[in-house]
């Protein structure tokens, strides 16, 4: 049964293009990337990154709201103060978080990501593994998996390997937007959580529910709240014992306590999906 609710998790649509392949369990395997931060004197003001691209776009346009890359979930000491935070904030989640292991988060590149994401949408795990093997190849391997080569392929060639008409656009799109540079990976990695959401859901193909899952597995923002994922709304009613599966308002209300590291807390949502019998008061 806890498989079962898992898949639903996993692959829970608020639309029909909307999917992606960031299994919260799958995860946990994959160790966090360094994160670098530039150092400025006290004189010295910080510099914006600035769009220069073809396309139409004005090189000089100054790219706004940058994230704080500190406030990163990248290293273990960080993940401990958010589940320390966890601990102190609400004692519901203690046997949860004394019974499972400690989240561990994959990353890619940005535009790796999404493209996987794009491709794994409505498929069942090993169809979709299998497709994209068969895409990463006709590119050229993972590392040539880059805006240019994938704007290169056809439809036909990508119909050949399982691709659908439809998300071969949705892969054209993604890659033209990075091509034209309203979108580049140090922008994605740079952006604060609001700008990046309006900007992805910008590509065809992705919605809200695939930039909430892009934004704690690949990018690894501390403080996402997926309202709309199925698992973590399941998780919250067992973990406060609700009558019915909690709406987005009444999530954000219930997890405020959570805050600045809803992104952990959602994790252990699905752990709790998992292994539902861990957690015995206030989840049945």
């Amino acid at each position: 049964m806890a498989k079962r609710i898992r898949r639903k998790c996993l692959f829970q649509l608020e639309s029909p293009s909307d999917a992606v392949p960031l299994s919260p369990s799958a995860s946990s395997k994959i160790p966090f990337p360094s994160t670098k931060v530039r150092k400025i004197s006290s004189n010295q003001e910080p510099t914006k990154p600035q769009i220069s691209a073809p396309g139409g776009y004005n090189p000089t346009r100054i790219f706004p709201n940058l994230a704080d890359p500190v406030k990163s979930l990248s290293s273990s000491d960080k993940i401990s103060t958010a589940i320390n935070h966890l601990r102190r904030s609400d004692p519901l989640l203690i046997s949860l978080l004394d019974s499972c292991e400690t989240p561990n988060f994959k990353s890619n590149p940005p535009f790796l990501a999404l493209t996987k994401s794009i491709l794994y949408q409505q498929l069942a795990t090993k169809a979709a593994e299998a497709i994209y093997n068969r895409f990463a190849s006709l590119c050229g391997g993972e590392a040539a998996v880059l805006p240019d080569t994938v704007l290169g392929l056809s439809p036909q060639q990508l119909r050949v390997i399982g691709v659908s008409g439809r998300k071969a656009s949705y892969l054209h799109d993604l890659a033209t937007k990075f091509i034209e540079g309203s979108l580049s990976n140090s922008f994605i990695l740079e952006m604060d959580d609001e700008t990046l959401l309006r900007a992805l859901t910008a590509v065809k193909g992705i919605g809200v529910w695939s930039v909430h899952m892009f934004m704690i597995f690949t990018l690894h923002r501390p403080d996402v709240l997926p309202v709309g994922d199925l698992g973590v709304r399941k998780g919250v009613q067992r973990l406060y014992g609700l009558k019915e599966l909690p709406k987005p308002a009444e999530m954000e209300k219930l997890c405020e306590k959570w805050k600045p590291y809803r992104s952990i807390g959602a994790w252990y949502m699905w752990r709790l999906i998992d292994a539902k019998e861990i957690v015995k008061n206030g989840c049945d």
